[in-house]
């Protein structure tokens, strides 16, 4: 079993986006036709099939903004769609290329020097595996390794609760 999770992008800042609010520079999306290669959505990470409406956008996956909060340009379906779920394998979107950049965030959002690498796509997982055992990484990003783009988060798997977890005997 996987001891991480892929997490799209959240859906409040989907929602946000699909109810005409402006991006993180303070513009309206850009609204496109796609021609069906090259337009992942970052919500249900999938890609946008050809001739089906999508936003370009200017995205911050940071809480706040800070030196480190890098900000890029991303595709959203111009309409709603549901949130990639199967949060333990790997995301339909990331068999689009053979690697990407991964790299780790602090718990202050800021980069862990020395993370980023450009990844196999077939490492994704043995990779994020490796750098989440650090204590010194919160989470990870996986950005598109031609042009830095934020594709998805990966976390830790948090162990399971039991019932008696705390419990005194």
């Amino acid at each position: 079993m996987s001891t991480i999770l892929f997490a799209a992008m959240p859906t409040p800042d989907a929602e946000h986006l699909w109810s005409g609010s402006p991006d993180s520079y303070g513009l309206r999306p850009e609204i496109r036709l796609s021609s069906g290669a090259g337009t992942p959505c970052r919500h249900c990470l999938r890609n946008i099939d050809e001739g089906v409406p999508y936003l370009t956008l200017a995205y911050r996956p940071f809480p706040a903004l800070q030196p480190y909060a890098e900000t890029g340009p991303i595709f959203l379906h111009a309409e709603p769609c549901l949130r990639y779920e199967a949060i333990e394998i790997l995301p339909p979107v990331l068999a689009t290329s053979r690697d990407f950049i991964v790299r780790g965030y602090g718990s202050d959002d800021r980069i862990v020097y020395g993370t980023g690498a450009v990844t196999e796509t077939a490492r994704i997982v043995d990779r994020a595996e490796e750098l989440l055992a650090r204590d010194d990484i919160a989470y990870l990003h996986v950005r598109s390794a031609r042009n830095n783009c934020f594709q998805c988060r990966i976390d830790r798997q948090k162990a399971p609760r039991h019932a008696d977890a705390g419990a005194f005997i």
